[in-house]
């Protein structure tokens, strides 16, 4: 190891050594530092520099200079003049959530303080179904149901409550996100 640091360390001095005698004037010559360009040499350098300049920008603009054109380039759209608006008013931001933070709706809050409030409602019995019916029979339960206690067909008061609350249950139970949401809190208590 030791001999390769000083083959390096004297490639390096006698480099220098080389460099500064080739810069002395020992001879008493008089070295000739000018540098003649001819008008001829002047265009072709100029001409060399502009190519490249616009090489560079055509290689920067290749994607627009070379883009089809479509259908939609052709046509003036309301979203084409205002991007600003469409970016920051576009339906594709709603579906982002921040991290660390749950999606709470309002179904989600509603079961949650009826749970807490031990006043979360049994739909299953208001309906007369059982918890694992399909879908199909809590369709026909809630029909049934319906013809029956409706305010028009039945003379009683309190029809339109019941009628309320048929509604409420059929609409919780028919969809499987808030059916299995109310479950999750009917099964707590």
């Amino acid at each position: 190891m030791k001999n390769l640091d000083i083959i390096i360390l004297g490639i390096i001095v006698i480099s220098m050594i080389q460099n500064v005698s080739g810069q002395s004037d020992n001879a008493g010559k008089k070295l000739q530092m000018e540098l003649i360009v001819t008008d001829e040499q002047k265009v072709i350098l100029f001409a060399s520099f502009a190519l490249a300049v616009i090489g560079l920008f055509v290689y920067l603009a290749r994607d627009i200079i070379l883009r089809r054109k479509t259908p939609y380039d052709s046509t003036e759209f309301d979203s084409k003049n205002d991007k600003t608006y469409e970016k920051y008013h576009s339906d594709w931001s709603d579906d982002y959530e921040e991290f660390g933070f749950r999606k709470n709706s309002k179904e989600d809050k509603e079961f949650r303080n009826a749970s807490q409030n031990s006043s979360l409602p049994d739909y299953y019995k208001i309906l007369k179904i059982p918890q694992n019916a399909t879908h199909e029979e809590i369709k026909k339960q809630y029909r049934e149901l319906a013809k029956k206690i409706h305010p028009d067909k039945t003379k009683e008061k309190k029809s339109e409550e019941i009628m309320v609350q048929i509604n409420k249950a059929y609409e919780i139970l028919s969809n499987k996100e808030l059916r299995k949401k109310y479950d999750i809190y009917l099964n707590k208590n």
